[in-house]
């Protein structure tokens, strides 16, 4: 065998492991950009990330969970969209609480049928809006919140710097055209600089006026 044979089998066999290391630098990286832009260190950012590819992975590989959605804050795994039965939402849930990294689930799964493209395209406008609304206010770190609508039904997931954000998204939220109700998974740090488990709480009155500069209404 010539040596420039040779030299091309070795070039091929080497491809498969310099695509994986140039995907897992780009991974990396895109990990590091997410951790600077939100309330998060880059170890809660990397295990984020994994958690949810890892919950992803277990939900395709199981039949019947096409329209569920994935949001991870904090190893709190949010679990929304449509299945067909109720076995599926449980089923759904029990891969969700599999990875050692999940430390709590919230399921708001439905049981419906699917919702096809002009209801789902309806959802994507709504989150737009609110996602607008939240970069208009000059309370709201955008960067730090995950926006997720399933039927008009607005979840918001994240950690916020502080009450009066956590209660700003929300009430932003509630704004949009389109949102019939808003639903969120927005956590505080404590004094020791870990995430509070989340705590269902409903949002603080506000001026109305205060919001009303705010885009996408």
């Amino acid at each position: 065998m010539s040596r420039s044979i040779t030299g091309l089998i070795a070039l091929l066999a080497g491809l498969p492991l310099l695509t994986s290391c140039a995907a897992a630098a780009i991974g990396a990286a895109g990990v590091t950009a997410v951790s600077l832009n939100q309330e998060k260190t880059l170890g809660e950012a990397v295990d984020d990330a994994a958690l949810s590819a890892d919950i992803k992975t277990r939900l395709l590989t199981n039949g019947g969970l096409g329209e569920v959605d994935v949001e991870v804050s904090g190893r709190l795994v949010l679990l929304s969209g449509r299945v067909a039965f109720p076995e599926l939402r449980v089923k759904a849930e029990s891969l969700a609480w599999a990875p050692e990294l999940t430390r709590d689930v919230a399921n708001e799964i439905r049981i419906e049928a699917p919702g096809g493209f002009v209801k789902n395209a309806s959802d994507e406008l709504v989150s737009a809006r609110v996602r607008a609304r939240l970069l208009g206010s000059s309370s709201v770190k955008a960067s730090n919140i995950n926006v997720e609508t399933y039927d008009g039904v607005v979840y918001l997931m994240g950690i916020a710097r502080n009450e009066k954000e956590l209660q700003r998204a929300a009430e932003e939220a509630s704004l949009a055209g389109g949102a019939r109700q808003v639903v969120s998974y927005i956590r505080l740090r404590n004094s020791r600089g870990d995430i509070v488990p989340y705590t269902p709480r409903e949002p603080a009155p506000y001026d109305p006026n205060e919001l009303a500069g705010g885009p996408g209404g």
